[in-house]
């Protein structure tokens, strides 16, 4: 057989069943719901159809997300996009709110902005000042409300909290509003990049494929992906499969093989050299050298 289970903990919300995601989910809950019961510490999992936004109001820790470690200090918001393997240490006594967002409710608001479509990608944790503190609390207080009770026009109250706080968190990561211009230009091809590769990257598409999708020549895909985000196209098709092969190898008991024929290489020999080249080590090794 070329497939196993994933043994990486999946949940709907933290400890709760996998199911179904109502595509306009939106859910607020104190950091201590769950924190706290876990002793201040969250052990890695995913999400497969949601996003999160931490709203840290004080106190702090360490966020691991798909191997890679980040401090953080109140006040600050964490993003983490659905599917991402991550887990939290909290100082103790940390404060805040976690906001749920369907995954299909995040990129309904991304096709009316497209300034959003890269927020969550690769996951942050964006510091804010006092103002921004001050305006991000106001809007997960009024958000709250709305979600508490049914009333005219609840829907867009909800989603002009919702994006209140995205557009935050969007100007503070230094993203900025994307003019006409041509470096703005450039920047929407990339974030249409980066889109289409999270979907489609386990089908080893040449980058020829993706500009031809784009509507872009291959010349002006490179260009924009050198200008924008200081790498090639390859390199970010590389970067993606090699992050889930990370992903699979520390947190599931898939064999190498399963491994290369679940991120797309038909030849598992040639994945072993591909993770090698990039990891400057086998899989095996890396692997190992991590507990697994």
């Amino acid at each position: 057989m070329r497939s196993a289970a994933p043994a990486i903990p999946a949940f709907y919300l933290y400890g709760e069943p996998q199911r179904a995601v109502r595509e306009g989910f939106v859910h607020v809950e104190s950091l201590d719901d769950r924190s706290r019961p876990s002793e201040w510490t969250i052990q890695p999992h995913l999400h497969r159809d949601l996003n999160h936004v931490f709203v840290m109001t004080e106190g702090g820790g360490t966020m691991q997300v798909d191997g890679v470690t980040c401090a953080f200090i109140a006040p600050a918001l964490l993003l983490i996009p659905a599917g991402a393997v991550h887990g939290f240490t909290w100082a103790n006594e940390s404060r805040g709110w976690v906001i749920t967002l369907a995954d299909a409710y995040v990129t309904q608001l991304a096709e009316r902005d497209r300034d959003l479509a890269t927020l969550f990608y690769p996951a942050q944790a964006i510091a804010l000042d006092a103002e921004d503190h001050i305006a991000v609390e106001r809007a997960v207080s009024q958000l709250l409300r709305e979600l508490g009770w049914i009333g005219v026009g609840q829907r867009s109250a909800v989603e002009a909290e919702v994006l209140a706080i995205l557009v935050r968190a969007l100007r503070r990561a230094a993203v900025g509003a994307l003019a006409g211009d041509a470096p703005g230009r450039q920047a929407l091809v990339v974030a249409h990049l980066r889109e289409r590769i999270e979907t489609r990257f386990r089908l080893r598409e040449t980058v020829a494929v993706h500009a031809a999708a784009l509507g872009v020549s291959e010349t002006a895909l490179r260009l924009a992906c050198a200008r924008v985000g200081g790498s090639s196209p390859s390199a970010m098709l590389d970067e993606r499969a090699m992050l889930e092969a990370r992903r699979l190898l520390l947190y599931t008991d898939m064999t190498v093989n399963q491994v290369a024929w679940a991120v797309g290489f038909e030849d598992p020999a040639y994945f072993s050299r591909f993770f090698a080249r990039h990891a400057g080590q086998s899989p095996r090794r890396f692997r190992t050298a991590r507990g697994g």
